[in-house]
């Protein structure tokens, strides 16, 4: 055997070796103190979830606020996917949960909403309390009457509800892309490169509509696109040296996210519903618009307040991406016990 053969099978030996060592670095098949074999990587902090969209749904709410607009009691029902698309995965193509994005929609606008959805835990109590199984006890109640009582028009019904579902995936609407390489026929002049690039345009679609409850008239229909992007650029050289193969490459490409498109479409289409009930005339509302007096919707959604105590609970910093994170938030880190 050549001194060249054994000097490259001793270099492959070496980073196969390298290799394990730093895998084993990262994985123990024995537990650390902490009961993990590995520590999971990323620090990403939870933030906001918004839409090009979101602020003006909660400047629609300030809108209804300042002008002490009621607002209708809403419900939302099944928005489902009817494009039947499948990824090359198995999964869904496109979200499952457009339902409960029309809900924080909702709540972004300041909205009062009432569960429809799933009234599953709330069926099961009340039939619990129509039994007698559920105790609400008070001070000064007797032990024989600290029951739940079951009243007569305690649940508030819903004037409208939203219905609906995505209706459109369109792929490949238009695609465009380029490649390019160069090399030498000679095995011993520089190896052969490559350039590619591809660019692709895709959408969905929405179909909502509003519901008047107790008439079951449809009061309002929006139907909306969105138009989603995806490029790829990616690089390579591809050489002989010394009787080794060299192939080197690199790329990037994104996509703008499918699910976050059908939130947006949710939002414009609640946008414009909401604005129609509140008898705002259009995005106008927005200037010179003062605080909201009650800090109770935001870019997260919008909340009830527990107690009489909006100046100074948690509500007006739900979008602080450092709030509660154990590594950003220094008051949780001298917290501990």
């Amino acid at each position: 055997m050549t001194e060249r053969r054994v000097g490259s099978k001793l270099r492959t030996a070496g980073i196969a070796l390298a290799a394990a060592s730093l895998m084993s670095a990262c994985v123990s098949p024995v537990a650390g103190p902490g009961g993990n074999y590995a520590r999971p990587i990323g620090n990403a902090p939870v933030t906001a979830n918004p839409t090009p969209y979101s602020t003006a749904l909660y400047c629609l709410a300030d809108y209804a606020r300042r002008y002490n607009l009621p607002s209708p009691r809403m419900a939302v029902g099944r928005i489902s996917d009817y494009t039947g698309s499948v990824s090359a995965d198995g999964g869904r193509q496109v979200t499952q949960g457009a339902s409960l994005m029309a809900t924080s929609a909702l709540a972004k606008s300041g909205a009062r909403v009432v569960e429809r959805y799933d009234t599953s835990i709330s069926e099961l109590e009340l039939r619990y309390a129509n039994n007698r199984l559920i105790g609400d006890e008070g001070p000064n109640a007797p032990a024989d009457s600290n029951y739940r009582r079951i009243l007569a028009g305690q649940v508030p019904g819903s004037d409208f509800y939203l219905v609906g579902g995505i209706t459109e995936v369109n792929y490949n609407i238009r695609s465009a892309g380029f490649d390019a390489g160069v090399g030498e026929t000679d095995t011993d002049q520089p190896g052969s490169g490559l350039i590619q690039g591809k660019i692709y345009v895709m959408n969905v679609a929405l179909d909502l509509r509003l519901v008047q409850t107790t008439t079951l008239e449809v009061v309002d229909v929006i139907s909306y696109q969105k138009q989603i992007i995806g490029r790829e650029i990616s690089a390579g050289v591809f050489d002989f040296l010394n009787g080794n193969v060299f192939d080197v490459s690199a790329g990037t490409g994104g996509m703008e996210p499918v699910q976050l498109a059908v939130r947006a479409l949710i939002e414009r289409a609640t946008l414009e519903m909401m604005a129609n009930l509140y008898g705002a005339p259009g995005p106008e509302v927005c200037l010179n618009a003062s605080n909201d007096p009650l800090n109770t919707v935001g870019a997260t959604g919008g909340f009830y307040p527990a107690y009489d105590n909006t100046g100074t609970n948690n509500g007006q910093t739900r979008a602080d991406p450092s709030r509660w994170h154990d590594g950003r938030d220094g008051a949780v880190r001298r917290g501990r016990y």
